[in-house]
């Protein structure tokens, strides 16, 4: 992901509404809320599945590591009792290069109208273009990419064993990453290709050819970059403008479970690109963001993009907190 000057006009109007109400930086009171019990989930099963993706190795499209987890991700997801379906297609990144993707989907609950849809991008960046020693080199993606899936397939696990009332969709959104190398150029305009970015190809794909025609949900929740230790989630603009309503909904019962070190009711991210912006836009589903960013240093992390992203990074208490929330925020509905 990556900001985007698409997003301009959006970035101008938030900051003056955060103008207008006090100030984008200061954060608003908690709303206590009367909350249901929830089932929890399980740290060493979040854990694990983090580190199932990453024994596969990058998970880069047209790879063999890439088929071996995706099929491993239907297996697992038809085990917890999920209808799948494996929207498959190809598309071309900035270079020109083919690549063939896959977006899984996987509903339950499916005969349930008031639905509820998960997501994050399972695929890794083909290259580490942050990394000092090789800006080429492959990276694990344990926490971008790897951690918001384990913490979906968690929640599946968890509701295969004790439903909520509503359906829930988990779409698993491929080509988000391989966007282009930081330090190139892109030979071809993304939009004479009929895309907005070169990032995002699967959310990009699947809003505008929807696993079902008359497919739509309540909200949505994306995750993105959730299991490392010192993890921050702020307010992005998109989520603010699109899912507001949402948006503090869920961090008040993040707050509410206890888990102020994590989720931050501030504005800090003006912009982004991520795989909520197409979500919202073109499917016209209101979806946020839980994604870590670091207002201090303006960046996600000093791994970010680099082989450093590894199961080094990852924090069972991180993985746990994310994957209640989204539980709690389920069994509330």
């Amino acid at each position: 992901m990556k900001n985007s000057p698409k997003l301009l006009l959006l970035l101008i109007l938030v900051t003056l509404f955060s103008c207008g109400s006090g100030g984008g930086n200061r954060e608003t009171p908690n709303q206590q809320l009367q909350l249901k019990s929830a089932p929890k989930p399980n740290a060493d099963s979040l854990y694990m599945f983090v580190q199932k993706q990453v024994d596969f190795g990058p998970r880069v499209p047209n790879t063999e590591a890439h088929r071996e987890a995706a099929n491993w991700f239907v297996q697992k997801l038809e085990s917890y009792g999920g209808i799948v379906t494996v929207q498959e297609f190809t598309d071309q990144v900035y270079d020109g290069t083919e690549v063939h993707l896959k977006n899984i989907i996987a509903s339950f609950n499916p005969n349930v109208k008031k639905r509820i849809l998960l997501a994050a991008h399972w695929d890794t960046r083909p290259f580490g273009d942050k990394d000092a020693e090789d800006d080429m080199v492959e990276i694990d993606g344990a926490n971008d990419g790897a951690s918001g899936v384990g913490v979906l397939l968690e929640v599946a696990r968890v509701i295969s064993a004790n439903a909520p009332s509503v359906g829930v969709d988990i779409i698993l959104f491929d080509g988000e990453d391989w966007g282009q190398h930081q330090n190139g150029s892109a030979d071809e305009d993304p939009r004479d290709h009929g895309k907005d970015s070169w990032y995002c190809l699967g959310s990009q794909y699947w809003s505008k050819n929807k696993h079902r025609a008359d497919y739509s949900a309540y909200y949505g929740i994306l995750l993105d970059m959730v299991g490392a230790s010192d993890a921050t989630f702020f307010y992005d603009s998109v989520s603010q403008q699109y899912a507001g309503r949402t948006l503090e909904q869920t961090w008040n019962i993040a707050l509410q479970l206890g888990y102020d070190k994590y989720f931050k009711k501030q504005l800090g991210l003006r912009g982004i690109t991520d795989d909520h912006v197409y979500v919202n836009e073109n499917a016209r589903i209101p979806m946020i963001d839980i994604i870590d960013y670091r207002v201090n240093t303006n960046n996600f992390g000093p791994y970010h993009h680099t082989r450093n992203d590894n199961m080094s990074v990852i924090s069972k208490e991180t993985l746990y907190a994310v994957a209640d929330v989204v539980l709690t925020v389920l069994y509330n509905e």
